[in-house]
């Protein structure tokens, strides 16, 4: 139970990564993942990594400058244009639906407008789940610059898309529904120099 803590990368570039256990009975027709970083990275990095055999982005969270956030589906992405941090922690939330191909974006629980990506698509069940680094393989292949610094916290993944009541209350870190990854309940094992502390304030 990661309640209250957060996960620190203290390195700048990094070599550290915490791999996430998720128990996906089948594909994904619909997920969602949210998280909470605190960086003054202005290069590019990834917050949340889900490789497949077939696809090395078949989920990913990705942010390569300061005003812009990239959700990759299938190796498919759509680019989220957000006003620059204000040295604050940010909360995201990103969902989608392969039957309609809508993809959601929420900032700080606030929603970004909705657009369309990899519709009829399936995300496979068997995925290399990581934090901290961006997979060009199933489960390596980091490219240090594309790695993260700093804190991350609250990681949740779903397998439906939240309604709007429920992104809200993940931003608010209030009651959730059930989850594959749940920062409350969650099986990972942390590699290299990633070190769990409190959080400093909320």
């Amino acid at each position: 139970d990661l309640y209250r803590k957060v996960f620190v990368f203290r390195n700048d570039p990094s070599d550290a990564y915490v791999v996430l256990r998720a128990q996906l009975e089948q594909p994904l027709q619909n997920f969602t993942v949210c998280l909470r970083s605190y960086t003054d990275l202005t290069r590019p990095h990834s917050l949340f990594s889900y490789a497949t055999k077939a696809q090395d982005n078949d989920i990913l969270l990705f942010k390569p400058k300061p005003s812009e956030y990239r959700f990759y589906v299938g190796g498919k992405f759509v680019t989220f244009r957000v006003p620059e941090g204000r040295g604050d922690w940010e909360h995201v939330c990103a969902s989608w639906e392969s039957a309609t191909g809508i993809a959601e974006f929420w900032l700080n629980g606030k929603p970004w407008p909705r657009k369309g990506l990899q519709r009829g698509y399936a995300v496979a069940a068997e995925a290399a789940i990581m934090l901290g680094q961006e997979q060009d393989a199933f489960g390596g292949g980091f490219d240090l610059y594309n790695s993260f610094s700093g804190e991350l916290a609250d990681v949740y993944l779903w397998d439906v898309g939240l309604s709007p009541d429920k992104m809200r209350t993940a931003y608010q870190s209030l009651r959730l529904p059930p989850a594959v990854l749940a920062w409350k309940s969650l099986s990972y094992e942390a590699k290299g120099d990633v070190v769990v502390k409190a959080r400093l304030r909320e």
